[in-house]
Order: C-alpha cells, then sequence, then structure tokens
C-alpha cells in the first residue's frame, strides 16, 4: 500500500518537473524567470505552508512532545552523518567537491519534497506536517552554521542571524504561539494560508524543470561523483536515520515512517544557493540537487517498502 501511494506522488512530481522542462525548451518561458519563482516560493508559499500545517492541528501535550523528539533526532540524524563524513573525507577537504559531497548527503529538500509524500501516506494525521517543520527547522539552523562553515572553512562566513532569521524560522515563530495557545484564524485566512501551502511542491517541481532544461544533459549524468553523493543521501542517510528511531523504543510506525520518507528526500535547493553564493562548485551542486530529485523517483517508493 505504502509503495503504491509513493509511486503515485513520484509519478506527479515527474509530470510537475516536465511541465518546467517543456516550458522552457518551448520557448515560452525563460531560465531567469526560475528566480523569481523561486522567491515566491520561499517568502511566500512555504510560510503558508508551515502556518496552515500547525492551524491543521488541536494542541495536545502528547504531539507536542513528538515534535520536539523528532526536532532532536533529525538533528541527531544529520549530525552523526555528516560527521561521519568528515572523519572519513577530512585530509580530502581541501577539495571543496568533498565538502559538497558531506552536505549534501545529508540536508535534503524536506518540506517542498517531503511533506506532501507523508501526507498523502497518512492523510488523516496532521501531525506528519509539524514533523516535516520540525525537520525543517533544525536543517536550517545546521545549514547556515556548519554547512556554511563546510563551504567556505572559514568560521567568519558563519551566520547565526541567517540561521534564524529565514522564512522557515520565523514562519515557525508565528505558527507556533498560536498552536500552543489554540488560536484559531479566520477561516478565509486559513484557506488562503493552506492555498498557498499546496502550491508549494508543484512549484519546487516546475522551478527544478526549468533549471534542468538549461543544463547540458549529457554533462549531468558524466559525473561519477554525483552518483556516489545520490547514493549517500538515497539510500545510505534514510537507512541511517531510520536506524536511529527504530533503536529507541516508545515511539509510534508514525512517527519512524514519517523519519525514513524525509530523511529520503533528495538533496535541498538550498545547497545549490550556498554554492552560488560563496563559489563553490555551483555546478556540481546543481547537478547534485537535479539528480537526486530524477534518482528519488525511483529510490523512494522502494525504501517505502520497509513501511509496515
Amino acid at each position: 500500500m505504502a509503495f503504491s501511494i509513493v509511486l503515485g506522488n513520484m509519478v506527479m512530481i515527474l509530470l510537475y518537473v516536465v511541465c518546467g522542462f517543456l516550458l522552457i525548451r518551448s520557448g515560452k518561458g525563460h531560465e531567469s524567470h526560475a528566480k523569481t519563482l523561486s522567491a515566491i516560493l520561499l517568502y511566500i508559499c512555504c510560510p503558508g505552508m508551515i502556518i496552515s500545517t500547525f492551524q491543521a492541528m488541536e494542541y495536545n501535550r502528547a504531539d507536542f512532545i513528538k515534535i520536539g523528539w523528532f526536532f532532536l533526532l533529525s538533528m541527531l540524524a544529520q549530525l552523526a552523518v555528516f560527521g561521519t563524513l568528515f572523519f572519513v573525507f577530512r585530509k580530502r577537504f581541501e577539495q571543496a567537491k568533498y565538502r559538497i559531497l558531506s552536505i549534501a548527503s545529508v540536508w535534503g529538500n524536506v518540506g517542498f519534497f517531503g511533506l506532501p509524500v507523508v501526507t498523502a501516506l497518512f492523510p488523516s494525521e496532521p501531525l506528519v506536517g509539524c514533523y516535516s517543520s520540525a525537520y525543517l527547522i533544525g536543517m536550517n539552523l545546521l545549514v547556515f552554521t556548519i554547512g556554511v562553515y563546510a563551504i567556505r572553512r572559514d568560521p567568519s562566513y558563519i551566520s547565526l542571524r541567517a540561521a534564524v532569521l529565514n522564512p522557515t524560522t520565523l514562519s515557525t515563530l508565528v505558527a507556533l504561539p498560536l498552536y500552543l495557545l489554540k488560536i484559531r484564524l479566520p477561516e478565509s485566512l486559513n484557506g488562503a494560508l493552506s492555498l498557498l501551502g499546496k502550491t508549494t511542491t508543484p512549484l519546487c517541481m516546475i522551478v527544478l524543470g526549468m533549471r534542468l532544461a538549461s543544463v547540458e544533459l549529457k554533462r549531468l549524468f558524466s559525473r561519477p561523483f554525483v552518483y556516489g553523493v545520490c547514493a549517500m543521501k538515497l539510500i545510505v542517510y534514510p537507512l541511517v536515520a531510520y536506524g536511529i528511531v527504530l533503536l529507541i523504543p516508545g515511539l509510534d510506525e508514525t512517527f519512524r515512517d514519517c523519519m525514513l520518507v524525509l530523511s529520503a528526500a533528495p538533496s535541498a535547493a538550498v545547497i545549490l544557493s550556498l554554492a552560488e553564493l560563496h563559489r563553490c562548485e555551483q555546478e556540481l551542486s546543481a547537478n547534485v540537487v537535479l539528480l537526486t530529485t530524477l534518482a528519488s523517483i525511483v529510490t523512494l517508493p522502494l525504501l517505502s517498502l520497509l513501511i509496515a
């Protein structure tokens, strides 16, 4: 059952990517438009998704504790794998491609990609959306601290301000008090936020398709190093994260299954943004984001076979 649900979602995601690809290749759009759409996605749609996710839930202490555990355990999984890769490749970290390998193997598209999959798997459990938000907050904290350090190898570039003052964290700082205080937004406003949230996945994948159309496909598939990153991000890392939660007693199946699915999301677009900002292996980063997304259409349904 889980396999067919995940596979169906992957097919829809692929169709969105194809739409973006054809938009550019047919001349109806331009590569530069992707930047504007990405800004809409990040600063408008993403906050709507996070706030509406928490608004869909009624507060209770047990659920809030689960969200806290998900935040902590997802952070533990990320730090464990990143730390292991840093130890293994520490003598090669002078080469930027190994630094990109270390971060791209850990940080994934858990919001725009992972969230629709877990909500499709558990449609009657709005808590899974909060799991995705908790994962995303922890990931952002790590991305803008040790992630930036891994790319630049200079602590002066670490920005705690960027780790906190970003759309994901700020949206959560709005959504969480409303959730804890049981404050419900007006139905019309909540409906508008929910509608914005539902556009995140199609818009994200259309943007990805637009970027794919501007890449020379031969170069995309001809770098063996990228396949190593794909294997780490889409197979090794999610299995490690899943193994961690399996070892902890008292966690329910939905909690464990969400950790597996969210951890199996492809590499996050923020990796490409950081690479471009700091001029570090931009082409490799773009290839990693694109290829892990395409490969996840196969790997994520296969991993879903582990779900009971």
